[in-house]
């Protein structure tokens, strides 16, 4: 990792010719070169959604040289959204503008905007070319890095996509100076998985400056969002599609998707859904033997200390929690596979767990 002036930050994602940076600084987007050398020609569609708009669009075109052909779409917001039909919205204007395989797309919004742009530039042409401008501190911390990209089914999230890396990612740390409370806490959520999957002293650090990170404190926060990229970074650039280790940035996520799907998308944040996610995955961690009570109460604190739920809504049944957690894309043949922990910052995925201890945990665990 680089650092340079006005705290900008430089990480790689090592994929070999794929490789691509992520800059971390502020103020980034009125910056006029801070995109153009990753672009692939001249022509170029910002997608973004109608809350993010308002605040960042104008800035953002208006950084580009004048003789790039710039086009924009403006999608609604929200994880409801996150469909094939907002994707084809994209598709559709890429075609009217008679855009070629040598466009760029890029990606202004949070998580379900970079997904959406992803998996457009995934197939549009047979794969074109595109960068991710998070806007929240989830997207910055998780979803715009490693190359995820899709959309949501009603009978499971992401279950469409496709593995397709951008050219760049651009996170200007100005942007969560808009971004409400609820939505910062989601973000942290992911923020926490990685001191819980790979990084104890991590997870100490957040526990002391959780309060400076809710107070979007710029040289706390991009320390934080620094450090995440790096460890997502370092596990992507060792299983790119997410077949060994990688599943391990899934910890809560089974249990979080779960109630996302049940709640229909939008309902709970997805930050709030893997917040509630990991506390189901540390208790199932502790019954079955593998952490202590102190390192369960250590997980619960810290989730809770972001602002993030503990417990699955109150209308869930255990039969509800198993009928989406069957879709999980980490199954294989069958067998269910969660994310646990070993220990607090040692993580594995298992298939093991007795059937009679998951049904217990989902029986009584607490309700909202």
């Amino acid at each position: 990792m680089t650092e340079t002036g006005n705290a900008q930050r430089t990480l790689t994602v090592a994929l070999g010719a794929r490789s691509y940076p992520i800059h971390i600084g502020i103020g980034l987007l009125e910056r006029a070169n801070a995109l153009t050398p990753y672009l692939s020609g001249q022509q170029v569609m910002v997608v973004t959604n109608d809350t993010i708009a308002p605040l960042y669009l104008e800035a953002l075109c208006a950084s580009f040289p004048d003789h790039l052909d710039v086009r924009t779409v403006v999608l609604p917001d929200g994880e409801q959204y996150k469909t094939i039909e907002q994707v084809g919205r994209i598709w559709d204007a890429l075609l009217e503008a008679g855009f070629n395989r040598r466009c760029t797309l890029i990606a202004l919004g949070g998580g379900v905007i970079g997904d959406m742009v992803g998996y457009a530039a995934a197939s549009y042409q047979r794969g074109v070319a595109f960068i991710q401008v998070p806007t929240t501190l989830l997207s910055q911390v998780d979803s715009s890095v490693g190359g995820k990209t899709g959309v949501n089914h009603p009978l499971g999230k992401n279950m469409i996509g496709a593995f397709w890396q951008p050219k760049a990612v651009l996170v200007d740390i100005n942007t969560l100076t808009s971004l409400p409370e609820r939505e910062l806490s989601a973000g942290l959520a992911e923020v926490i998985k990685y001191g819980l999957i790979r990084d104890q002293d991590f997870l100490g650090w957040l526990e002391e400056h959780m309060q400076a990170l809710r107070a979007v404190e710029p040289g706390v926060i991009a320390e934080a969002i620094a450090k995440s990229c790096q460890i997502k970074a370092d596990i992507v650039a060792e299983d790119e599609t997410e077949q060994g280790v990688r599943a391990l940035l899934n910890l809560g996520h089974t249990f979080g998707h779960a109630i996302e799907a049940h709640q229909g998308y939008g309902n709970w944040l997805h930050g709030e859904a893997v917040g509630a996610g990991m506390a189901m995955a540390a208790t199932l961690s502790h019954q079955l033997g593998w952490i202590d009570s102190d390192a369960l109460a250590r997980v619960e604190t810290v989730i809770n200390s972001a602002g993030l739920p503990l417990s699955a809504p109150r209308d869930m049944s255990s039969d509800d929690f198993l009928a989406r957690m069957r879709l999980d894309k980490k199954n294989l043949d069958e067998r269910l596979r969660l994310v646990l922990l070993n220990a607090l910052g040692d993580a594995c995925v298992s298939d093991a767990t007795p059937k009679d201890v998951l049904q217990d945990l989902l029986n009584r665990y607490p309700r909202q």
